[in-house]
């Protein structure tokens, strides 16, 4: 069962899982035991995703009763989260290839019997057809699923991919921009050019445990190509914000533990935490990004001993009437990585400024040391984790 949308309920499903997140966690990862059943992973990615828990607060909770070694395929699970946001963050024109892709493939498949039938789950093959269902009722697919759905949807059913990214998007609970898109372009042969992930029907009955027998699989997974993407920028360098101005502090669901970013005497004057459902893509997120806003409110309350409201638009008008209320000319906010939230605050930026009212993202620490590294592929990424947390006094 995914832990409720709070961070209590988190950090209680986290701690219950630590004594699991090494030797068995490494053995048991790659089997999908079924909705409902007790698993070897740890169904912590919506808590990850909104940052309820932190990816530094997960792996801080490992390490405290693993080794760096004993847990490694742990953090290394944890970390691809943290390597997809770097590398999209560092290549945003992918996003917007995609967005672009999306629409084009909506026009082309529009009417499409073969497209509705692989999202309402009735193409016959047995494992895709219970994995489509199971999306849609839980808003979860355990990750071996996820890469074997997207490779029999893309080689298989020949379907377009930025369909069945979109179907994930708008059914997944832990859904992101870069984990998602990236995820399904590494299957497809674009990420990594020229090399796709092919599903097997042993291997999917080995992992399944005997649940699953299909049959009609593709054989071979030719890679889709594409022009290139160009070469990766530079993170995006972020003005301090001011340490005296009266501030607004606006909570969004790109992170919700905001109390963990900024110092208990920070001046903040109020908190306005925003739960846009036209920011997230399906029902199901938007239900859970709700409740985990309202949580996030109350805490940011209690931290910085000042009132909060939540609001159900992230416009300049709804955030510039917030700051208005407390007396604020800044706006203090976690930063947000590329996606609609990032592009709402662009877009929210100069409309505040016109009104004196400063927007100061910041950035996390654990997000400042990574990032940078998602310039190539994840093993030149990952080499690099053990020195940043040793610099986090981590290790």
């Amino acid at each position: 069962m995914l832990p409720p949308p709070s961070r209590r309920a988190a950090l209680d499903h986290l701690r219950r899982f630590v004594p699991r997140a090494g030797a068995a966690y490494a053995s048991g990862r790659n089997t999908d035991v079924g909705p409902g059943r007790p698993a070897a992973v740890s169904r912590l990615s919506p808590a990850v995703r909104y940052r309820l828990v932190t990816e530094q607060d997960v792996v801080g909770e490992v390490l405290g009763r693993h080794s760096f070694n004993a847990a490694g395929k742990f953090i290394q699970e944890v970390c691809w989260r943290t390597y997809w946001k770097g590398w999209l963050e560092l290549r945003p024109v992918v996003w917007q290839r995609y967005l672009a892709e999306l629409d084009t493939a909506r026009d082309a498949m529009a009417g499409s019997a073969d497209l509705v039938a692989a999202e309402e789950g009735r193409t016959g093959i047995d494992c895709f057809d219970a994995w489509a269902k199971e999306l849609a009722e839980t808003g979860y697919l355990h990750n071996h699923a996820r890469m074997w759905f997207a490779s029999i949807w893309i080689f298989t059913l020949r379907l377009p991919w930025a369909l069945g990214a979109d179907f994930f998007l708008r059914h997944l609970i832990d859904a992101d921009a870069a984990s998602n898109t990236l995820s399904w372009r590494w299957v497809a042969g674009l990420q990594t050019a020229g090399k796709t992930y092919l599903a097997r029907a042993d291997n999917i009955a080995r992992y399944t445990e005997g649940r699953f027998a299909p049959h009609g699989l593709a054989e071979e997974a030719i890679a889709l190509t594409e022009p290139p993407a160009g070469p990766a920028g530079a993170l995006a360098a972020l003005l301090a914000p001011d340490a005296a101005a009266p501030s607004l502090l606006l909570v969004h669901h790109e992170d919700f533990s905001a109390e963990s970013l900024f110092a208990a005497d920070a001046p903040i004057r109020g908190v306005l935490a925003v739960r846009d459902p036209a920011l997230l893509w399906g029902d199901a997120a938007r239900r859970y990004a709700g409740e985990a806003a309202a949580d996030a409110a109350t805490r940011a309350e209690g931290h910085f001993r000042c009132g909060s409201t939540l609001a159900d638009r992230l416009d300049a008008e709804t955030v510039s009437a917030a700051a208005r209320a407390v007396g604020a000319r800044q706006v203090l906010t976690p930063y947000a990585p590329v996606g609609p939230v990032a592009d709402a605050l662009a877009a929210l930026e100069p409309a505040l400024a016109a009104e004196g009212i400063a927007l100061s993202p910041v950035r996390r620490r654990w997000d400042s040391g990574l990032w940078p590294h998602a310039r190539r592929g994840y093993f030149a990424f990952d080499a690099e984790i053990e020195g940043h947390l040793r610099a986090e006094g981590m290790l």
